[in-house]
């Protein structure tokens, strides 16, 4: 009897996509993941309790110093890789507008990744997913 490869289950998370008006060109904020440093979206686990735009919004603050309402459904999703000690997990990530407000001086995860801002079609280069490359490339905001 054939052995049949098994597909892993696919984990969820959510993202905060920040959004800014400069000089009349939407820009959105990427961070750097802690350990790869690759450039992503502040992203984390659901929390019991939670609605996904709530986790979002505590994501974007923590992780970037950023603060804003999120929009309630989602603009989209992406997948990616996570990078385990013995193996990868496919995520699916919903990925939430969050007009920002405000930036705060400081915040939890400072020290710990870069933030910075860009424009949809070079955050579209810059990040190594191809499905959030695609989602940044094809926003229309």
């Amino acid at each position: 009897m054939p052995r049949i490869a098994e597909t892993p289950p696919t984990l969820r998370q959510v993202a905060a996509l920040p959004l800014r008006k400069r000089d009349g060109v939407i820009e959105v904020c990427l961070i750097t993941t802690r350990e790869t440093r690759r450039w992503t979206l502040p992203k984390g686990w659901p929390m019991k309790g939670r609605k996904s735009r709530d986790v979002a919004r505590i994501e974007a603050e923590q992780e970037a110093g950023l603060i804003g309402k999120p929009k309630k459904t989602p603009a989209g999703s992406f997948l990616y890789w996570k990078r385990r000690e013995s193996r990868f997990d496919l995520v699916s990530v919903a990925v939430y507008l969050l007009p920002v407000a405000a930036t705060l001086p400081t915040w939890k995860e400072q020290a710990e990744r870069q933030v910075a801002w860009f424009s949809l079609a070079d955050a579209a280069l810059m990040v190594d997913e191809p499905s959030l490359a695609t989602l940044l490339a094809n926003l229309r905001v």
